[in-house]
């Protein structure tokens, strides 16, 4: 293979594997999202808790470049959001029911980030297609 084709295999990679990233970074938010107002099953009990997804960059020996991946989902250890409803069932003894600490706007703005992310490297791997493909055209002539 040639160094140009190559190097577009490798651009093409790289921004694959940050799409994979961005992917599992937007299922993480939105299961956040969607536990936002959930309540422990058991009263007293604790809720859903925040995960934080984090990334790592790794070695790609077939296209011999540095590519980002999904690290581990840690959970976010603040403080719940405690509400005094005593007819919850969730409620503990004194009538507080927890609720996730999770807050909605801070997880849309994480996903309104992730999404511009994903789509950045949609335009990375269009563009070099393009690239490609007027090689080709080139190529023909």
């Amino acid at each position: 293979m040639s160094s140009d084709a190559n190097d577009f295999a490798r651009s093409m990679g790289i921004a694959t594997s940050a799409l994979r990233a961005q992917s599992g970074r937007m299922r993480v938010i939105s299961e956040n999202i969607a536990n936002a107002d959930s309540t422990a099953s058991t009263a007293g009990g604790d809720p859903y808790r925040r995960k934080v997804p984090t990334f790592s960059s790794a070695l790609d020996r077939a296209l011999d470049a540095q590519v980002v991946t999904l690290g581990r989902i840690k959970t976010d250890n603040s403080d719940f959001h405690v509400k005094y409803e005593p007819s919850n069932p969730a409620a503990d003894a004194t009538g507080h029911v927890k609720y996730p600490n999770v807050n909605p706007v801070i997880e849309m703005t994480d996903m309104r980030e992730a999404q511009r992310s994903y789509e950045a490297n949609l335009n990375i791997i269009s563009a070099t297609r393009r690239m490609i493909q007027r090689t080709l055209d080139i190529l023909k002539i």
